[in-house]
């Protein structure tokens, strides 16, 4: 009879083959089995008579050790040092030393960073640093600041600048990494984030353009940082600057009139009266006739302290965008209404 409790079983079950397998030194034929991983040297080996049952074994505890001080509890599962930096120059694969409590800690600290820190990788560091802090200034993306950085390096490395003011090398390759990431900034907000005349930018920026077309090799060598390109590095266009103005502007539907005043700027290089006109002040017109056209209307003022020139200069522009109104302005803009328009 079947013991109370006991839980049903078939003959099935009964006769099941079990297929636990268990590793046994075949000479001790000890169970269970005496036998300790060697992870040294990857070895299966048994305790009592030292037979090795099998090698290549996969070592199953954690991959890293700790180095933080037991007493302090702290759990510290870092392994490796940090990542190659390849704006730094070196093999960056020292030890480092940290600043700590003790006399002889800090005296190793501050001696460790005299032989380490070299004049060229100061310099280097200090570009960095003020190339982040005024790019984050005017909310350039990270991807913009590493561009400006491996140009100035490139630079750096080929002693280019040497002896100009570093503030004006800085805007050149802040200036010429904005092109070619395709966010472009004018000389004049260039000049009004890094106080460097227009002129010595200008200067600056004709050097960088014609060292990166001589050194295509190195601009588009395999590295971290996305390819530089030398052949992106065309003036700022009116379509390009109406975006930023427009959110400048405060619209109550940005993207819209963002979207009709690039087509109305790109449609304003058929006028031929604003031809050699400043993009600046044909983007500031087009976006002045556009708020007027979609019954948004902002004041030649208001656009002039965003776009940055005078108030007459975009009256000059849009009255010759409004002598061509009937050709510029398009039916499919839904809500446009030419009559909208003011003489001046």
């Amino acid at each position: 009879m079947k013991p109370p409790g006991a839980p049903d079983t078939t003959a099935e079950d009964n006769y099941r083959e079990n297929l636990n397998t268990r590793m046994m030194c075949p000479d001790c034929r000890e169970f269970p089995p005496n036998l300790i991983e060697e992870f040294s040297s990857g070895d299966m080996v048994c305790a009592s008579c030292g037979l090795v049952l099998g090698d290549k074994i996969i070592d199953t505890r954690s991959e890293w050790r700790t180095f933080a001080n037991d007493d302090q509890g702290n759990d510290d599962p870092s392994r490796v040092g940090d990542a190659m930096n390849p704006l730094l120059n070196g093999s960056q694969l020292e030890t480092g030393i940290a600043f700590g409590e003790g006399m002889r800690s800090r005296e190793l600290h501050r001696a460790q960073s005299r032989l380490q820190n070299d004049k060229a990788t100061k310099g280097l560091l200090s570009a960095y640093r003020e190339i982040s802090q005024l790019c984050d200034a005017i909310n350039i993306s990270k991807t913009v600041q590493d561009s400006a950085k491996h140009i100035f390096k490139l630079t750096d490395d080929a002693k280019l600048f040497k002896g100009k003011p570093q503030d004006a090398v800085i805007a050149g390759c802040i200036f010429i990494a904005c092109r070619q990431a395709d966010v472009p900034r004018t000389f004049r907000e260039i000049f009004a984030l890094t106080k460097v005349s227009k002129k010595e930018i200008g200067r600056t920026f004709k050097a960088l353009e014609k060292f990166l077309q001589s050194n295509q090799e190195a601009n588009t060598s395999r590295s971290l940082l996305h390819s530089l390109k030398s052949d992106n590095t065309a003036s700022t266009s009116a379509p390009q600057l109406c975006a930023r103005y427009c959110s400048g502007l405060n619209f109550n539907n940005p993207h819209l009139m963002e979207k009709i005043s690039k087509q109305l700027a790109e449609k304003s290089s058929s006028v031929k009266d604003l031809a050699g006109r400043s993009p600046l002040s044909v983007a500031a017109a087009c976006i002045y006739m556009t708020s007027h056209l979609m019954g948004e209307p902002r004041s030649s003022k208001d656009i002039a302290t965003v776009a940055g020139v005078s108030d007459g200069t975009i009256k000059t522009a849009y009255r010759f965008l409004y002598q061509a109104r009937e050709r510029l302005v398009e039916s499919s803009w839904k809500g446009a209404d030419i009559d909208k328009l003011p003489a001046n």
